[in-house]
């Protein structure tokens, strides 16, 4: 099928298009040249004067696995339509069940594809759960998605780095997991600490040695980040760091990107991770620091994970962070999980209030780095869903960062006492519509290795959306006039029209053959699981035609 967006404004910035006026056509589920005056499109859609992008990309946000259930099932009065309707994210339409923070994976699906975004990743995804949370997202339509497979606290990975294995056995061993899991990247959680816990240690920093494999973070940071890099992965290690949600944990985050050592290194939601200790309440931004420390790093990429205000759940594999957080919880319930010789995962309800010092400042402070950080290749729109907020904020959250007035506007509604902490209010700087394409297509679909998204080009699939430019830019994001899924219309003005399914991304680094024998002995001697249940088959994985292979190009340490 030919089908003709005709004179839409393009926002393409990997192919250095910003606003050009032309015509877009597509051929089935591709993006296509330009037949020529000859051609004659089965459909036309007139979308002069209006925004045309590539589908937007989330690459951090929690949607399928162990953690999401736990928390869908904590948060059960969430799933009533009538006690949450009107929530201030709008999305109350959809009906019971559906959630709001916890949606189900319907509903994930149907809320992205509504705001215009055809892919989501989910960043945490332990080697243990990988098979339930593949055949979740497999659940979840009109989107891709991918998981990150979680290492870091795992005791077979813990137990190479004491005994001194050797690079080589870690990035055998990485690449295996990578395989056996149809994973798309890696990520650590508070790395060793979540061991640490395990042992009854409580806090665990960047150079402290854990109580029972007597490695420290900062070990676990460097070999993981070498493996990454030397199997050639396209994602950099995506790190959340040690001291989530610790008061001065600025310094931490600082030397924690010294340990990189030049190695490229994603570090998420660092709004969680940008806290100092001036002031008589000794809470306040170190946003200011951080962001020069990032912007002077140009192997360092971040995502934000911004507060919004309102009734969320906080879901992690960090079980320390999230003890700590547990006297807090709204409503006062919380759970935490073991997983034996993996990691863990704590849940823990959070309502974040703007009457609040300390989310009022979190609030800010996300906003601040934002607009600190000049390279927006290199920073990414998250609200660590659901962590921060539900992922339907994004809309406003956009709004925040292309409108100052509207901006000063909602800091003079804050606690009073947070805006003399911040910078927020003397930050003049507005996001363009160039630098929302960049920040939510052409980066994330670059930094994942995603080739064919993203962007406009010929042969790209045809993933687009189409805006009217409204000045109202969170009413713009909100609700598209089209959205595109693989060529096929499925949203006109805001409203699902057809179905439609997205594909699982995958890498596959390849390994030494050798240490599946060392892996399948810890299997069999800790776990009394053969190995070969453990590994996921491709046909396992039943989103669209299968996984979705992108190649790893191996490379040297300089």
């Amino acid at each position: 099928m030919l089908t003709k967006l005709a004179g839409g404004r393009l926002f393409d910035p990997a192919n250095g298009r910003h606003g050009e006026v032309a015509d877009l056509w597509l051929r089935d589920d591709r993006i296509a040249a330009d037949p020529g005056p000859g051609a004659t499109p089965d459909a036309v859609h007139d979308v002069t004067g209006k925004v045309v992008m590539a589908g937007a990309i989330d690459i951090h946000s929690h949607i399928a696995g162990g953690k999401v259930n736990l928390a869908r099932l904590l948060m059960g009065e969430e799933h009533d339509r009538h006690r949450f309707a009107g929530h201030a994210c709008g999305h109350d339409r959809i009906g019971g069940g559906s959630g709001i923070a916890t949606p189900s994976t319907h509903t994930t699906g149907a809320r992205y594809i509504e705001m215009g975004f055809t892919a989501a990743f989910e960043p945490a995804m332990l080697g243990s759960n990988a098979r339930h949370a593949h055949l979740e997202m497999s659940d979840i339509p009109y989107i891709d998605t991918g998981g990150y497979l979680v290492l870091g606290n795992d005791d077979f990975l813990l137990d190479l780095i004491a005994t001194n294995a050797g690079q080589a056995a870690v990035n055998d061993y990485v690449a295996w997991m990578l395989t056996a899991t149809q994973s798309l990247a890696v990520k650590v959680v508070n790395p060793g600490g979540i061991n640490a816990f395990k042992f009854n240690a409580r806090s665990l920093d960047l150079d402290e040695a854990g109580p029972h494999y007597g490695v420290t973070p900062r070990n676990v940071l460097t070999v993981l980040a070498r493996a990454v890099y030397e199997l050639g992965l396209p994602h950099p290690l995506h790190v959340h760091g040690c001291n989530l949600g610790v008061p001065g944990n600025v310094a931490t985050t600082l030397d924690t990107i010294q340990a990189a050592s030049g190695l490229p290194m994603h570090m998420t939601h660092i709004q969680f991770h940008s806290y100092d200790t001036a002031g008589d309440r000794k809470f306040s931004s170190g946003a200011a620091a951080l962001a020069e420390a990032v912007n002077r790093t140009p192997t360092l990429s971040v995502d934000i994970g911004q507060v919004m205000f309102g009734q969320t759940v906080t879901a992690s594999a960090d079980t320390m962070a999230q003890r700590h957080t547990a006297p807090l919880a709204h409503p006062r319930k919380w759970l935490a999980m073991d997983i034996e010789c993996d990691a863990g995962c704590g849940v823990v309800p959070f309502r974040y209030r703007d009457t609040s010092y300390v989310n009022a400042l979190q609030w800010a402070i996300g906003l601040e780095l934002f607009l600190l950080l000049d390279d927006p290749w290199r920073v990414f729109l998250t609200t660590d869903h659901p962590n921060g907020a539900p992922f339907t904020f994004y809309p406003e959250l956009i709004r925040l960062l292309m409108d100052r007035d509207y901006r000063l506007a909602k800091l003079a509604e804050i606690h009073p006492d947070a805006p003399a902490h911040t910078t927020l209010g003397s930050i003049t700087r507005e996001y363009t519509l160039a630098e929302i394409a960049i920040m939510t297509r052409a980066a994330p679909a670059r930094i994942l290795g995603l080739a064919d998204r993203g962007h406009l080009a010929p042969g790209a699939s045809a993933d687009i959306t189409v805006y009217s430019d409204l000045p109202d830019r969170r009413a713009m994001f909100e609700r598209p006039d089209l959205v595109f899924k693989s060529g096929r219309l499925v949203v006109r003005d805001g409203v699902l029209v057809a179905m439609a399914q997205g594909c699982t991304h995958v890498v596959r680094p390849g390994f030494d053959d050798l240490i599946e024998r060392r892996i399948a002995r810890h299997f069999d001697e800790r776990l009394g699981l053969p190995i070969k249940h453990f590994r996921i088959q491709d046909a396992e994985i039943r989103h669209g035609a299968g996984p979705q292979l992108h190649p790893c190009r191996r490379r040297e340490v300089p």
